[in-house]
Formats: C-alpha cells, structure tokens, sequence
C-alpha cells in the first residue's frame, strides 16, 4: 500500500487558560489523507475541526502528536522551513470576504503566492493569474477589480484560484461553503468536485454539513468534543454508521431517506466544555446507550464489524440505515 499523502498521529492542541485547566480543543487525533483523494472532517461548532485544519498548514502550533506530510514529519518546522511547503499544502478559508485584502485587486490576491516563492510560470504571471480565475469560472477581464466589487460566491472562487496559483497536492477546505447561499454553495461543491478529478489535487474537507460532504469526500471522519469518534469509507458512514454521535448527525440531515425508522434522533443536553470534558466516553452525557463502562473507560478508535471503518464506542450499533 502507498504511503498516505498527510499522516496525523496523536495531534493533540490545549489552548492554556488563566483559569482552571488548558481548553482540550483537539485532543489525541490520527486519520490519513492519501493522494487525490477528499476527507471529509464533519462535527458540531466547537468540536475542533477547524482548529485541526490549520494546525495541518502550521497556522497553529500542535501541543503534542506528528503531522507528516509527504513523508516528512512538519510538526514543528521554523518558518522559513515551512515557506517552500507552501507550495504543495495550502488552504481554503471560511470567509471568503474576510480572507481577502480589501487594499488589493483580485489579480495581486492570486499573484500574491507565486511572488512571494519566487515563482515565475511560463507566460508571465499576470498570464497564470488570468488563467487561475478561467479555471473557477470567473472572467479574467475582471482581475483588475477588488473583492468588494464580487459576490460571496465570486470572493469564494478567488480564494480557490490563490489556493491553486502553486498547484498544491493537498488543500484544506475549512468550511468553504457554509457562509454561502445555498444556490451557490452548490456551484462551489461542483468546481471543487471538478478542480480535484481535472487536477488530481487531495482535500480535507471541513464542514457541520453531512448534506455537503457527501458530494465531495471519499471518506468520511467524525469528530466530537477533540476526538475522532468514527471514521470510514463514504457509503459505510452514511449507510451504517455504527457510533450514536454519527447517527445523531444524520438524523439531522432534512432527507427521509436517512431517517431513523422511530423518526428523527434529538440529541438533549449541550456540548461539554473541552475545559472540563467528562470521563470515559466524551459522547456519554448526551448518549441514549450509556452505560456505566462509558463512563470509566474511554473507548478506543478501532474497527468493528465489518472491519472497514473505525469507530470510538463500547457499544456500537450494528444495525444498518433504513
């Protein structure tokens, strides 16, 4: 088997407190990312996905674990290490308007990665800029204009295209399409999906939407307060998920198809602070199949039934989707 593009192992992030004890954010992660492939990392607000996303582009110093990517351990390379990885690692952010400089066109926004490696594309690069925006589907004549002057779905695309001016081989999408429109988030699905079969670029796809990340990632991991509870190819999550938290999320999604047979699953009882999480199983104060083990023993991720996908649960649910 070939080695994964992006390994994780342990990746673990405390932010330290001025009371009490650090904030768990992300708490002892391990997943994979192989080659032209999407992982999709789904979970409630507040569950660390976003956190974990820009550690994997070193936005965020890790307090513990190994991120290697490309073969080579990038845990806590200085920044002028880190400046030619850039190059093959790069990142999509949430808010299209404020990831954008207002001060500068969108033709300096796209041109901005390649100048500042020193990269000079055949053509020139106001040729590779103008090429950069026909590739996710806004006219090149309009590279002169500033963000304020597009739509939420337009600044989106030109984040794309500054994401793609070094032809990275993995991007993190963190939660690319959520401030978007519906209509629009659907064009903006679609070129991801299109941009990754024509380029062969790998994603890690960040989002609360179980909905969307079904129509962009391969596999799929769960995440709920710092921790993978589940994770495993597309259709064994959406089709069989074994852990209550993952059945939880997909009861949410507004399609009978994915419907409990009793009706919908409601989840009481809020989140736990990542200050303060509970013993044993982090899922247990919410979970309708707690029992007294759940409580003492914290559940490792490893494969269950059919052996395909990984869950973190005493008592995983067997039974298939109706």
């Amino acid at each position: 088997m070939t080695q994964p593009l992006l390994s994780v192992q342990g990746l673990t992030k405390h932010f330290p407190t001025r009371s009490g004890g650090p904030v768990r954010a992300v708490d002892g992660v391990d997943f994979e990312v192989r080659s032209g492939e999407s992982l999709g990392l789904v979970g409630e607000s507040g569950c660390g996905k976003s956190t974990t996303g820009r550690m994997m582009v070193r936005l965020l110093e890790p307090t513990d674990g190994r991120i290697v990517f490309n073969g080579r351990d990038i845990t806590h390379l200085r920044r002028s290490a880190l400046r030619p990885l850039r190059r093959d690692l790069q990142i999509i952010f949430q808010d299209p308007y404020a990831s954008l400089n207002p001060r500068q066109t969108v033709g300096r926004i796209v041109a901005m990665p390649m100048q500042v490696n020193s990269i000079q594309p055949v053509g020139g690069i106001n040729k590779r800029v103008q090429e950069l925006l026909e590739t996710v589907g806004l006219d090149p004549r309009h590279h002169n204009r500033y963000p304020h002057e597009f739509s939420g779905g337009q600044r989106q695309r030109v984040g794309i295209a500054r994401a793609l001016a070094l032809s990275p081989k993995l991007i993190v999408a963190d939660e690319p399409v959520s401030a978007l429109d519906v209509s629009i988030q659907a064009q903006v699905i679609s070129l991801l999906r299109t941009l990754q079969r024509d380029l062969g670029v790998a994603y890690l796809f960040i989002a609360h939407d179980l909905a969307v990340v079904r129509h962009v990632c391969q596999r799929v991991a769960v995440m709920y307060l710092g921790r993978i509870v589940e994770i495993g190819d597309r259709d064994d999550i959406y089709e069989r998920p074994q852990h209550p938290y993952t059945r939880a999320l997909l009861s949410a999604i507004p399609d009978p198809a994915v419907l409990e047979p009793a009706g919908r699953l409601r989840l009481t009882g809020e989140v736990p602070s990542p200050q303060n999480p509970p013993s044993g199983c982090p899922f247990r104060t919410r979970c309708w199949l707690a029992r007294e083990r759940c409580g003492i023993e914290m559940p490792a991720l490893v494969a269950r039934d059919n052996g395909r996908q990984l869950t973190a649960c005493h008592f995983p649910i067997s039974e298939p989707l109706r």
